[in-house]
């Protein structure tokens, strides 16, 4: 997903997106530390992509490996996810839970700026913020799960959750076939960030090292 959107008659703008002062202030810091030699631009990258794939995430994927294996946390999460994602250790936003089911494919945006469950996915995707998804995800989301490689039949329901200052929502996704004999640690693995926000699904047995 880029920033870059489509007018329907044919002309095509940039909405390049506000930043916020404390955003204003971390680049202008970023940009002196780097200027001083005391930092380099890969670096800022590599933990930027550490925050937003890794650590991050990790805490997402150990709350949807447990309700996996766990139909009594489970059902404890879709009734309050908040109290549940405790339970676990973790603290932070409101919390809720959406399940992806046969019937049901749940994606989360925040239309009106970027809110985010960072307490358990960590830093958020470039795209998620950009004009281009919060837009056209509720207007087209069956087109623009496509675009992130996502088929969604017909048949299957798309509901779109609007995140906002005072609730959070994740989605649960439907565990993949043939890992019912998989622990715990290993389901984590199958785990990716865009499967808890509906634009990605879980990875095959077989696709994880």
């Amino acid at each position: 997903m880029s920033e870059h959107h489509t007018h329907a008659n044919g002309e095509s703008h940039h909405h390049p997106e506000p930043l916020s002062r404390a955003a204003i202030r971390t680049k202008a810091i970023e940009s002196l530390l780097i200027e001083k030699g005391l930092l380099s631009t890969d670096v800022v990258d590599r933990v930027v992509s550490a925050y937003e794939n890794d650590i991050g995430p990790m805490i997402g994927a150990r709350i949807v490996a447990r309700a996996w294996v766990d139909p009594a946390f489970k059902e404890r999460l879709l009734k309050d996810a908040t109290a549940a994602v405790e339970e676990m250790g973790f603290h932070g936003n409101h919390l809720i839970v959406v399940e992806n089911t046969s019937q049901v494919h749940n994606v989360v945006c925040c239309t009106l700026c970027s809110c985010y469950p960072w307490a358990v996915l960590g830093l958020p995707p470039s795209w998620y913020k950009s004009f281009e998804y919060r837009s056209r995800i509720v207007i087209e989301p069956r087109v623009v799960l496509q675009e992130f490689g996502v088929q969604v039949p017909e048949s299957v329901e798309i509901r779109v959750w609007d995140s906002s200052a005072e609730v959070r929502y994740l989605v649960l996704p439907q565990r993949p076939k043939g890992t019912e004999h998989l622990s715990e640690d290993e389901l984590v693995k199958l785990v990716t960030r865009d499967s808890m926000i509906g634009t990605d699904v879980p990875r095959a047995p077989a696709t994880v090292a």
